[in-house]
C-alpha cells in the first residue's frame, strides 16, 4: 500500500486543522493507520491509531483530549482531526501502516512498514 498525507500548512495557535492520508493499493480495510508526528529536534511521537477491522481507536495521552481518528473506508482515507493547535504542535506530521497488526503493537512505530512523505503543520503563537 502506498500513502499519502497532506493538508499541512500555517495555522494561528487555537485554530483547528485535519490532516488526510490517502491510500492506494488493495484491501485497505486490513490495515490498520495511525498518525506519527516528528517536531524539530524531536523524536517521532506516536498519536493516534485506528485498527483495522474492529475500528478500534489508541490515542496518545498527549492528544487524546484534542486530537481526532477516523476512517473513511470507502475513500481509503485515514483523516486526523486536530483541534486547540499550540506552537508545540509544530511537527511533520506522518501516516504509517500495517496489516494485520496485533493489538498490543499500535502505539509503536516500528510495527509500521508502510509510511506515507509526511505533511508540515506549523502552529503559529
Amino acid at each position: 500500500v502506498q500513502l499519502q498525507a497532506s493538508g499541512g500548512g500555517l495555522v494561528q495557535a487555537g485554530a483547528s486543522r485535519r490532516v488526510s492520508c490517502l491510500a492506494s493499493g488493495r484491501a485497505f480495510n486490513s490495515y490498520s493507520v495511525a498518525w506519527f508526528r516528528q517536531g524539530p529536534e524531536k523524536e517521532r511521537e506516536f498519536l493516534a491509531a485506528v485498527r483495522y477491522g474492529t475500528s478500534r481507536l489508541y490515542y496518545s495521552d498527549s492528544v487524546k483530549d484534542r486530537f481526532i481518528i477516523f476512517r473513511d473506508n470507502a475513500k481509503s482515507t485515514v483523516y486526523l482531526q486536530m483541534d486547540s493547535l499550540q506552537p508545540e504542535d509544530t511537527a511533520v506530521y506522518y501516516c504509517a501502516a500495517a496489516s494485520c497488526l496485533h493489538h498490543d503493537n499500535h502505539t509503536t512505530a516500528r510495527y509500521y512498514n508502510f509510511w506515507g512523505q509526511g505533511t508540515l503543520v506549523t502552529v503559529s503563537s
